[in-house]
């Protein structure tokens, strides 16, 4: 098999096989002028430092409880949903049972 006129000293490239080219590791700091801002960079993660993670956190709760309240609301009609979560509620839980007069009840 032949290399292609490559050496046989060649670096495995990052995406597998070889390159002709050395990939140098980037361990070095980036060079900063000492006339330029002198900046620091603030801690975060993904992308979010404490206020806007705040800020996503606020926003996700308000429209997770949104959301909940809604389903809750929509499956209102489910007998499970009814009898298991809606009439244990405080104010609203008495709206949610029904009481059938003996002389309606067909049993």
């Amino acid at each position: 098999m032949s290399n292609y006129g490559m050496k046989s000293g060649a670096v495995l490239a990052p995406g597998g096989g070889t390159s002709p080219y050395r990939f140098r590791n980037p361990n070095y700091q980036s060079y900063r002028s000492p006339y330029g801002p002198q900046y620091k960079v603030g801690a975060h993660f993904a992308g979010l430092n404490i206020t806007s993670a705040k800020t996503q956190g606020t926003m996700l709760v308000g429209f997770g409880a949104a959301a909940g309240i809604f389903a809750l609301f929509f499956f209102d009609g489910v007998p499970k949903v009814k009898t298991d979560i809606l009439q244990k509620i405080p104010f609203i839980g008495e709206f949610y049972k029904k009481e059938v007069a003996p002389e309606d009840n067909p049993f």
